[in-house]
């Protein structure tokens, strides 16, 4: 009652194959390469965005000189949780 054997694989194959077609099969395969290699192309998009454009943030600060920067900056120690 365990798990299938190879018969019970190709017998579930065939059925399958009768129900839908080969053509409908081939087209699904498709769509789902697509969407695969879709959501992989936007996973690398998502990842560039931030390296091509690491001052984005610093480019956002309004009325700082560059003399005045030194001034602003807080210099912060982490301290460890006990």
């Amino acid at each position: 009652m365990g798990s299938f054997s190879v018969w019970h694989w190709l017998i579930v194959l065939l059925i399958v194959v009768l129900v839908f077609g080969t053509k409908k099969l081939k087209g699904l395969g498709g769509d789902l390469g697509g969407a695969v290699k879709g959501f992989k192309d936007g996973m690398k998009d998502g990842s560039a965005t931030p390296e091509e454009n690491p001052a984005a943030p610093a480019q956002q600060v309004t009325g700082a000189s560059p003399a005045n920067a030194e001034k602003s900056t807080i210099d912060v120690e982490a301290k460890s949780k006990s």
